[in-house]
């Protein structure tokens, strides 16, 4: 460290730090458990300088509890969260009762939605972090980030004064306001709506105490009632026409909501019941919006400083997540080449690329469902009001009967929760020769199926529920080269599947090579170009 006389600024010339995570809520916190768990050294810091805040998200879909698992958090987090959620829906004076708990999905070992609050996804991966020896830095913030062509330079500040650091890498998952966003110049295409949500927790009386959730649909748009207040029993979300113009801190908790509104909205949802305490509240100002890139040189985006949504379907948080691991490993990987533990280091601006490849456009359709649904939502126009005033109570008979079509409402879920995107046109996605027939194709999720290896049977998503690169084989097929085999890959045979074909299993999932028969040039080039010949540092 070198201290600088008459400025109060300490410079880390060589930083024992190879990415340096700026944002600590769940995308920045599975950012950096990602990253961590596939080789590279991490610091995160958050600008706020206590961990509490109001939970915006309150779901968790299938996809993001499966890309979770190989991190080791996901019983932990089933332990605070509600996996067989059941919701009340009121269409006018009917209600229709639904459970979203064993929905018709096979192929996946989470299929059911789960009610939780964020603020206890974020203390399960604090946790999960603290035990991996990272703290989150809490009251230090960047002020500037700069690429040099060979590091970041990045300037942080705390009680403590003014650093700054020198690390390979930075991944802003600082919000909509991202300060990463604006240090790396990467533009924002996005529009505000004109509709806001209205968050509150608050005491009712007149309504019984229910473990699931109620939904209302009125003319002004939707109104939910969750029993996962954080200081009170109920969480109050609903939408309205925005209350406000432009230059707002959109996704972000505002100015209070008196009691009186929040009553006018109850009562016009139809609910017979009175708040008798309200512990907060907040009006949200949205904005959908996409950057104009993920990556610039040693500055990437994740989370809500990459896209913003409507909360309809419950993106934010999922889509977050599943960021974080998608960059986490190959940050890990490349982290791991930079410090010339690499076989070979040429994939590494190809895998690096293709987090903005495979994301961005996964993004940009995730941004047409959401617009859509909160259109269909929230929207007080003439068709939309209609829709939920007048439609949805005349075809509430006949939503029993649908779902009850379990294979229609699990196809629905899988749009929703991202089972079905796949990266099919990304570099990392390579078809060995000659083809392997009968399997999932390179870029797609490896979907959860029994297996056999060496035992009984077992899952498949269980057996790779641990970090780095799963190699697949066939029962009759080559074993890979000796010196594939290593602390990032596992190699398991499944004694249970005909055929001398292999299929590499990508750290988030994703099939990323498959062949027939053995092309041991074809695998070593796919391993060498994610990186994944790298040894993890010692640790103490």
């Amino acid at each position: 460290m070198v201290a600088h006389p008459g400025r109060d600024v300490t410079t880390v010339v060589d930083s024992v730090v190879d990415i340096l995570v700026v944002g600590a809520g769940t995308t920045g916190l599975t950012s950096a458990l990602e990253a961590h768990d596939h080789g590279a050294r991490i610091r995160i810091v958050e600008r706020r300088p206590g961990p509490f805040r109001p939970s915006r998200a309150l779901i968790l879909h299938p996809r993001t509890l499966e890309v979770l698992r190989p991190l080791g958090v996901t019983d932990a987090l089933l332990e605070l969260a509600d996996p067989a959620p059941a919701v009340d829906l009121h269409l006018g004076s009917r209600v229709v009762e639904t459970r979203l708990a064993d929905l018709a999905l096979p192929d996946t070992a989470f299929p059911h939605l789960s009610l939780m609050r964020q603020m206890d996804v974020e203390r399960v991966l604090t946790r999960a972090l603290a035990d991996r020896g990272v703290t989150v830095e809490r009251g230090t913030e960047l002020t500037t980030a700069r690429d040099d062509g060979h590091s970041v330079r990045a300037v942080l500040r705390s009680r403590h004064g003014i650093e700054e650091i020198r690390c390979p890498f930075v991944v802003g998952c600082d919000g909509p306001a991202s300060t990463v966003r604006a240090c790396a110049g990467i533009g924002w295409r996005g529009r505000p709506y004109a509709e806001e949500v209205v968050l509150a927790d608050l005491d009712l009386g007149g309504i019984a105490e229910r473990s699931g959730a109620e939904v209302f649909a009125g003319r002004q748009g939707l109104l939910f009632l969750f029993p996962l207040g954080e200081q009170a029993t109920w969480r109050l979300l609903a939408t309205r026409t925005s209350t406000d113009g432009a230059g707002q801190n959109f996704g972000q908790p505002g100015s209070a909501v008196p009691q009186a509104e929040l009553q006018h909205l109850l009562n016009d949802a139809g609910l017979q019941a009175r708040i008798e305490r309200l512990a907060w509240s907040a009006r949200v100002p949205l904005q959908c919006g996409l950057a104009g890139r993920f990556r610039r040189g040693r500055l990437f985006l994740a989370g809500d400083a990459a896209h913003n949504y409507s909360p309809a379907t419950g993106q934010g948080m999922n889509a977050g997540i599943q960021d974080a691991v998608n960059l986490g490993w190959k940050l890990g990987f490349a982290a791991s080449g930079s410090r010339g533990e690499s076989a070979d280091g040429r994939g590494a601006d190809v895998l690096l690329d293709s987090y903005d490849r495979e994301r961005r456009a996964a993004a940009h359709r995730r941004l047409i469902l959401t617009h859509t649904a909160f259109w269909a939502e929230a929207s007080t126009g003439r068709i939309p009001s209609w829709l939920r005033a007048v439609a949805a109570p005349l075809t509430a008979p006949a939503i029993p009967a649908l779902l009850h079509r379990r294979r229609l409402v699990a196809e629905a879920i899988r749009l929703i929760s991202q089972l079905r995107v796949n990266y099919r046109h990304s570099p990392l996605s390579v078809e060995g020769t000659p083809p392997l027939r009968g399997a999932p194709r390179p870029g797609d999720r490896l979907p959860d199926a029994t297996v056999s290896v060496e035992g009984p049977p077992r899952r498949l998503h269980e057996l790779l529920a641990r970090p780095g690169v799963h190699l697949l084989l066939q029962r009759e097929a080559d074993p890979p080269p000796d010196d594939v085999p290593g602390p990032l890959v596992t190699v398991l045979r499944l004694t249970n599947s005909p055929g001398r074909g292999l299929v590499a299993v990508r750290p988030d999932g994703h099939v990323g090579f498959r062949c027939g028969t053995a092309d041991p040039a074809g695998l070593t080039g796919w391993l060498s170009l994610i990186g994944a010949t790298a040894s993890p540092p010692t640790r103490p």
